[in-house]
């Protein structure tokens, strides 16, 4: 473990003094985010961000093949060459993005190119922990496995509408999937994992970004750095998905094998719900899926009446119930990881809610008191209209008068 945390810490430490580095390259270049319609942040800022997290990924991968107790991981096989190949690859064409706004269609293609690269490289789901599920093809594994780095590409860079949101939903998702990974790794004699190897570098370059970019970010991530996000966290699932051999797990404790396959899509649960929405929304409307709008989850947060830092510390809190909730199941009893995870519900809720409901109880209350009061004069002027006196009447009529006259 202390080994992973020293690449987690060259991550971050590699990341953290880039940054501005690369701050002041964007200016220099100009890949300068303008204030569009949709954006939540006033001035134009630099992005481009990315760069400084791909770097700081390379020198950690860099570091770690010379580390005694994961340099096998390089040594015997290509995997993380491949790796870090497609992470250059999807961060210059980030970047591309990020100087030159580039078209959906051609951004989309040339994710799938490098996907289908990495796949080809050998970065694929060959099998599904799921009894004896196979892909019937190379060509169908290679398929399945670009689409869901696609997928998963997206998904980030959906939700990266607010300071400090992506990369820090990434790296919770990547804490709780790094401590997965590395538990299961400790059950086979050498237990250095590629996936866990990825996690705690990505985690590491996460947080030392995180570092400029709360807000008021002093740079934005760009496509640069959530394309990078989304790419990173599916390669480590797709190579913890052909870790575990089902045949060799007793049926008392299968759900682990189901893991590897349910934790990737709990961690990007978010994301993926927030692309979910805005593509059927999107397309509900004649839109393009890819027409941007502001009616993602992050701007509903802020609609109710979050600041931004709050929004981003709620829709981190949900992130970390998903992704730490799915991975208690594993090791302690089920019905008190159902009382927790209730109990976790409902502060977030109240939490998400709170600004709404701080204003709307009020107006309740008012309108509340304003029905009462109208009920209890209804109440006290029905007898006196139903005297069979002159008095009552007169006063009904005078009653009605005033009303009139008040219309």
């Amino acid at each position: 473990m202390r080994v992973y945390l020293f690449i987690a810490a060259i991550a971050g430490g590699a990341t953290f003094l880039l940054t501005p580095l690369i701050r002041h390259l964007a200016i220099q270049i100009g890949a300068v985010g303008k204030v569009r319609a949709r954006d939540v942040h006033t001035i134009p800022t630099p992005r481009m961000g990315g760069l400084a997290m791909m770097l700081g990924f390379a020198v950690a991968m860099l570091f770690a093949s010379h580390i005694p107790f994961v340099s096998g991981l390089f040594q015997n096989s290509h995997q993380a060459w491949v790796v870090l190949a497609g992470a250059v690859a999807i961060c210059l064409l980030g970047m591309a993005d990020d100087l030159w706004d580039l078209d959906w269609m051609l951004k989309m293609a040339g994710q799938l190119l490098i996907a289908v690269f990495v796949a080809w490289g050998g970065l694929q789901i060959i099998s599904l922990p799921i009894g004896s599920l196979f892909a019937a093809s190379p060509t169908l594994s290679i398929a399945i496995t670009a689409f869901l780095i696609v997928v998963s590409i997206n998904a980030v860079n959906f939700v990266d509408g607010l300071d400090g949101l992506a990369s820090g939903i990434v790296a919770i998702g990547g804490i709780a999937f790094a401590i997965y990974s590395y538990i299961i790794a400790r059950s086979s004699p050498s237990y250095a994992s590629m996936a866990t190897l990825i996690d705690v570098a990505m985690v590491g370059i996460c947080v030392g970004f995180i570092l400029h970019n709360w807000h008021p970010a002093k740079l934005f991530m760009g496509d640069s750095g959530s394309m990078l996000l989304g790419y990173l966290i599916t390669c480590a699932s797709i190579i913890m998905t052909g870790r575990l051999d089902p045949a060799s797990i007793h049926t008392s404790i299968y759900l682990p094998v189901f893991m590897p396959i349910l934790l990737p899509v709990l961690v990007l649960f978010l994301p993926v719900l927030d692309m979910c929405m805005a593509i059927v929304r999107r397309l509900r409307k004649g839109q393009s899926p890819m027409h941007p709008d502001r009616m993602h989850l992050h701007h509903r947060m802020l609609k109710i009446g979050h600041s931004v830092q709050g929004a981003v510390l709620i829709l981190w809190g949900w992130a970390a119930l998903i992704s730490f909730g799915s991975i208690m199941i594993l090791f302690f009893p089920a019905r008190f990881v159902a009382i927790g995870f209730a109990m976790a519900v409902v502060l977030l809720t109240v939490a998400t809610m709170y600004p709404y409901l701080k204003h709307r109880i009020p107006e309740l209350r008012a309108e509340n008191a304003r029905l009462e009061a109208a009920r209890r004069a209804a109440a006290a002027g029905g007898p006196k209209a139903s005297d069979g006196d002159g008095d009552g009447a007169s006063a009904g009529v005078g009653t009605g008068d005033k009303a009139g006259a008040s219309d």
